[in-house]
């Protein structure tokens, strides 16, 4: 017995050594392994980002300020709207890329105000249950302009617009917004701007009723929903909807991969939220990173509540091969100690980035935060 005591703790202590030693090697020449035992090196890169509008009139010059500002207080990622332009995203890829930021090609998708294309054809628009279009009729406000995700050629006509995109050399991803239906809810801090109280589902802003949608649900569940007693527990009509949704994103993913490009979106705080109020189900979805718009100011919420909503995003997308970047917007934080607090809550639950809307509103007090926030981090 004492023989093998002896051989046991021989072994043991080979192994011990063995393992030292591997661990010495990995932290003098910086390997990163799948075995976590030097956390110095194995620590992931956690990204910051920034939404920002691009606009053709401006010099490259006052571009090159601007992302210098960026770069300078830590920002990595920049997500560029030029209102589905490639030559404007093409003019600013490489000024963004001189400063070391990563480019996203942000496009607004299934919402397209004053698409001059979409406008000559008034059957791509969404329709609501009270049978009004959003091409002459919109919900909440002019700029609501929905397509309708299942009609062939309005999808055509988004994933065309993605395509273009995701052909420009040197973007990151393409990245989109407003993949969704229009709000059946309003986040509840915006319904007394529009003098609302919604309790329930109601049919001014439940879409989409076209005559396609109607065609294509009865052909897969033989009934139709304009004749349902109550289509707010209708889950077949529901899931129809997410589906539409689902299918628009999976079709860009393959597009965008196509060109070596990654699919990203802006979405609502956490799939069952996003579910309810907007048709949106992004946890099922073909795409490389979600940037849920986790705006604690919109619901009424606290500053942790975006460490609850982030924390539900990530459980939700598990063995997902999707990452997630904590959306954060800045007019209701009161100071850069609120906004650090902010970005660790997003870090501390599984966040891989933050992301801030908008650039505009970054102050220096709020750089500085960030910068500092980021020194940390290492």
């Amino acid at each position: 017995m004492k023989h093998y005591l002896k051989v046991f703790i021989l072994i043991s202590v080979l192994v011990f050594t063995s393992c030292n030693k591997e661990t010495k090697q990995e932290i003098k020449e910086g390997v990163k392994t799948t075995v976590k035992k030097v956390t110095t090196i194995a620590k992931p890169n956690f990204d910051f980002g920034v939404w920002i509008t691009a606009n053709n009139k401006r010099t490259d010059s006052s571009y090159v300020e601007e992302f210098k500002k960026y770069s300078k207080a830590g920002i990595n990622e920049i997500l560029i709207n030029t209102n589905t332009d490639p030559k404007l995203l093409t003019r600013l890829v490489p000024i963004a890329k001189k400063e070391g930021l990563k480019v996203h090609a942000w496009i607004m998708a299934m919402n397209r105000p004053g698409d001059s294309v979409a406008l000559q054809h008034p059957e791509w628009y969404a329709v609501s249950k009270e049978g009004k279009s959003c091409f002459d009729t919109r919900p909440y406000v002019d700029y609501y302009q929905w397509l309708c995700p299942t009609r062939k050629e309005s999808r055509e006509h988004v994933l065309k617009l993605v395509e273009g995109l995701a052909k420009v050399e040197g973007i990151e991803s393409v990245h989109l917004d407003y993949i969704r239906f229009s709000d059946i809810f309003l986040p509840i801090s915006l319904l007394p701007k529009y003098k609302l109280k919604q309790e329930v589902e109601l049919p001014q802003f439940d879409f989409c009723y076209c005559d396609v949608c109607i065609a294509e649900f009865e052909k897969e569940h033989h009934k139709n929903p304009l004749k349902s007693k109550n289509t707010s527990i209708d889950m077949e009509w529901k899931q129809f909807r997410l589906n539409a949704i689902k299918k628009v994103v999976d079709d860009a993913y393959t597009i965008v991969h196509k060109y070596n490009k990654k699919l990203t979106a802006a979405v609502f705080p956490y799939p069952e939220m996003a579910d309810h109020m907007v048709r949106q189900r992004w946890d099922k979805w073909n795409i490389d990173r979600v940037y849920p718009m986790i705006y604690h100011g919109f619901y009424d919420e606290e500053i942790d509540w975006i460490g609850f909503a982030t924390k539900q995003g990530v459980s939700d997308l598990k063995g997902m091969n999707t990452e997630l970047s904590t959306g954060l917007y800045l007019p209701p934080f009161k100071s850069g100690a609120e906004l650090k607090e902010a970005i660790m809550y997003a870090k501390n639950n599984g966040a891989v980035g933050v992301t801030f809307f908008d650039g505009p509103a970054l102050t220096d007090e709020y750089l500085n935060t960030i910068k500092e926030t980021k020194e940390s981090l290492k």
